[in-house]
């Protein structure tokens, strides 16, 4: 027995080391990438290109698309922030999904709604619509009343009713700074709409102190658990999605701030209803879309324009957001599994779904029984020390100094948190995330696997407290 036992600790130790070391090895180069991303455009006034391109703005006028459910305490300030935007044409549309609380009401009251007779071409099927409204005070903000049919659905009417070329989704809670509408869509004027999807950063906003939907101050939460996640945040866009957009790889671009080509969008089939990860979704169609055309378009990310966001302040609601992020994951890669190692796909079917498979979706649970094996480790005796002092050198790395990296990468590359204290607390954290953040949310992705298999979707509640508050900071 005894020897069964340690044949199958250094078989299985050896394992999860030789991963963790790939694992290593990929997010280092990663983050090699991103270094000289951003190190080449580190010297670039942003503003000087806003003023010069402006005539090719024109162009490309955008629809915002604001999907909403139960929205009723962030929704104004997302649109104040919308409405003060620095782009010469766009209109808003908010997109009512059924909301239960008072999220029409507020958007009626605040922006002078009244119902108007709005004709559209369905180009996507959808839930029925009920009503249109049109601001007074502000004629390109329109709301859209329908049946709840899901994020996915609220979008698609969007697309419907939209009446320009280009469209950007951004969370009902979402604020935008004046000049991300500009930024996100540098890559499809720069490209001559080569480009059409880009991708842009998200920040947590909770912690920062904004009026009427315009931020002034960006400060850190005092929340332990969202400044963690800022740090995850920092390490998931800064890292892994620069360079992933370098190689026309990347597989995910957040729904809370993206733009797309509505031309395209539609013939992709527009948002999958019924799936969790919809934003994943689309993005995978587009790409096999394009691949199978042979059509030379890209997909991008840029992490200049940034969207503030509010972010989970407890462990429930976390571990809801998280299990539902990973199982819309998995349900993507499986759905269009045939793309993987498939030829006719070129790198998306050779680099990016092996990279998403085997380090994104199934890391979790070998990242996870690497913890499991350090307890047990330990316990057995000194004969497994030397293999579990590697392993945890490994999760340290891993851990510890990929965020350290993106902490610091933050604060010399783009600047977003100004204070040297503000930098200091993130590093300090950093220190203690193997030791209680990474082995929950590995759990919680687990979850989302087991969820997957037996086919159970739940969206789980978000709950809001806004952002023109300091309550978030409690």
């Amino acid at each position: 027995m005894k020897n069964f036992i340690d044949i199958f600790m250094w078989f299985f130790g050896g394992a999860v080391i030789i991963y963790m070391i790939i694992v290593t090895v990929i997010y280092g180069l990663m983050y090699l990438f991103a270094l000289l991303k951003v190190r080449k455009e580190y010297r670039l006034d942003k503003t000087i290109f806003d003023e010069t391109h402006i005539d090719s703005f024109y162009s490309k006028p955008t629809s915002i698309i604001v999907p909403a459910y139960n929205e009723e305490v962030g929704v104004i300030d997302s649109v104040r922030s919308l409405l003060s935007l620095r782009y010469p044409e766009f209109e808003i549309i908010i997109v009512n999904d059924g909301s239960t609380d008072r999220t029409q009401e507020v958007i009626i009251e605040q922006f002078k709604m009244k119902p108007i007779h709005k004709k559209i071409h369905e180009e996507l099927k959808t839930r029925k619509v009920i009503q249109v409204y049109q601001s007074e005070i502000h004629p390109h903000c329109i709301l859209i009343e329908k049946e709840n049919g899901g994020k996915a659905d609220a979008l698609n009417v969007g697309i419907n009713y939209s009446k320009f070329p280009y469209f950007c989704s951004i969370d009902g809670d979402s604020i935008l700074e004046e000049s991300s509408l500009l930024r996100v869509m540098k890559p499809i004027i720069l490209s001559d709409e080569e480009v059409i999807a880009v991708g842009g950063n998200v920040r947590i906003a909770n912690g920062i102190h904004m009026q009427l939907g315009t931020v002034f101050d960006m400060k850190l939460s005092k929340n332990y658990l969202v400044l963690m996640q800022v740090i995850e945040y920092l390490r998931a866009f800064l890292m892994g999605r620069i360079a992933l957009s370098q190689f026309n790889l990347v597989l995910i671009i957040s729904g809370a701030f993206s733009v797309f080509s509505k031309r395209w969008v539609i013939e992709a089939g527009g948002y999958a209803t019924g799936t969790i990860g919809e934003d994943m979704e689309l993005i995978v169609k587009l790409h096999r879309l394009i691949l199978e055309r042979k059509a030379k378009k890209r997909i991008e990310f840029v992490p200049d324009p940034v969207c503030w966001t509010e972010a989970p302040q407890t462990m429930s609601v976390l571990r809801r957001q998280r299990r539902r992020w990973h199982q819309g994951l998995l349900e993507s890669l499986w759905k269009h599994k045939k793309m993987t190692l498939n030829p006719t796909y070129g790198g998306i079917g050779f680099i990016a779904f092996p990279y998403f498979w085997v380090i994104e979706c199934l890391g979790p649970v070998i990242e996870l029984s690497g913890y499991v094996y350090l307890v047990i480790a330990f316990f057995l005796g000194s004969i497994y020390y030397e293999m579990a002092l590697l392993l945890l050198l490994l999760f340290v790395i891993n851990g510890v100094i990929f965020s350290i990296s993106a902490v610091i990468f933050e604060a010399w590359g783009l600047k977003r948190y100004p204070k040297n204290s503000d930098t200091l607390r993130m590093v300090l954290l950093s220190f203690t995330e193997i030791f209680w953040y990474r082995p929950i949310t590995l759990f919680w992705r687990c979850e989302g696997i087991f969820n997957f298999l037996r086919k159970k979707s739940e969206w789980g509640k978000m709950e809001r407290v806004g952002l023109s508050t300091k309550e978030q900071e409690k």
